[in-house]
């Protein structure tokens, strides 16, 4: 039985500095390198950058992916994730009845990555001269 064919969307705000997506980037590269090399991974975002989450959707519903994963890489549940961000899957989801979306909760309010951050903090204050 075939699989699904699927993405793997990392939704993030976007800036006007290119650099600021550079840890999404990396982050996306990771996934490849864990993920079934069927799965595509991509990042799109809310404003400032390209691809837009609806361009994206449009790139994929033509390459015939009929499973998207959203994961907003956001700290927090915020006005973008908690309204702007359903709401606009909502409208891809009318206008693409075709693909099963599925967004999940923000990145930052899962306790792997809260516990990280906790790390990295703490390990900060272990070792003051670390930057990265």
């Amino acid at each position: 039985m075939a699989q699904t064919p699927q993405a793997l969307i990392l939704f993030a705000h976007g800036a006007r500095d290119p650099r600021w997506a550079e840890p999404m980037e990396r982050i996306r590269q990771i996934l490849r390198q864990r993920t079934d090399p069927a799965v595509q991974i991509h990042l799109a975002f809310l404003e400032l950058m390209s691809p837009s989450l609806p361009q994206l959707v449009a790139t994929l519903a033509a390459e015939q992916i009929r499973q998207i994963t959203i994961v907003p890489i956001f700290l927090g549940q915020g006005g973008h994730v908690r309204r702007d961000l359903p709401a606009l899957v909502r409208e891809l989801e009318s206008g693409y009845g075709e693909i099963e979306f599925h967004l999940t909760g923000a990145i930052g309010e899962s306790e792997l990555v809260l516990e990280a951050i906790a790390g990295v903090c703490a390990d900060y204050l272990e070792n003051p001269g670390n930057k990265f």
